[in-house]
């Protein structure tokens, strides 16, 4: 099975207010595990980075004014992701993005449907908890020290990280046979014959000298 973990940096939080897209990133999995497959690309906005999302991302205007449009990589982008799910991290905001830049570029935009939210995952799983993906990497040990900003193909592998955790680890349920069809094989064991037990005539004379020695026994009171 073929997932997209998929996350998406913008100048700000509101696509509404004209808020734009500055970087998708996307990490492959194939039955929930990273195939080693990845899209990066930063864009253009063509409007100016909030003082929010720069102290998040650390993405200047000036490093992002030579970069593309979205409709210059909407292509790849498309190409890349195919028809398969997306794991996202609070999914109504990034395909909120995603479906605003398509709409400018008059293309279909993503059910939510599509979406797989490991934010109501964890919620579902931890309840009460954080759900930040800094408090679950915490939570599962996965190791946060490259993320001293927000960028999106990093955010990308640690949440498949964290995804794998939150639908059970590596090794899902009871069964240990691969997907492929590993048979496992189990080797019987020999069934040897059952050991005589019964005591001889001197252990049995041996018991009743010993029962006989001892005073005000329960099951000789009358």
């Amino acid at each position: 099975m073929r997932e997209i973990v998929l996350d998406t940096e913008t100048t700000g939080f509101e696509f509404a207010n004209g808020d734009r897209i500055v970087e998708i990133g996307c990490v492959e999995l194939m039955n929930h595990v990273p195939t080693g497959r990845t899209y990066q690309v930063y864009v253009n906005p063509e409007r100016e980075m909030s003082e929010g999302a720069l102290g998040v991302t650390g993405l200047t205007n000036e490093f992002l004014a030579d970069k593309p449009l979205f409709g210059d990589v909407v292509e790849d982008f498309l190409d890349f992701i195919g028809d398969a799910p997306f794991i996202i991290h609070n999914a109504a905001f990034d395909i909120g993005f995603l479906n605003m830049e398509l709409t400018r570029l008059e293309r279909e935009g993503f059910p939510m449907e599509r979406a797989i939210d490991t934010v109501l995952i964890a919620r579902r799983k931890f309840p009460g908890a954080p759900a930040s993906l800094d408090a679950l990497c915490k939570r599962f040990d996965v190791d946060l020290s490259k993320r001293g900003k927000h960028g999106a193909l990093l955010d990308c592998e640690l949440l498949a990280a964290v995804y794998l955790e939150l639908i059970g680890g590596r090794q899902q349920g009871f069964s240990l046979a691969r997907s492929t069809g590993t048979r496992i094989e189990t080797r019987l064991r020999e069934v040897r014959p059952p050991r005589p037990h019964a005591p001889t005539e001197e252990e049995l004379a041996a018991h009743a000298e010993m029962i006989a020695g001892i005073k005000a026994a329960l099951w000789t009171a009358e």
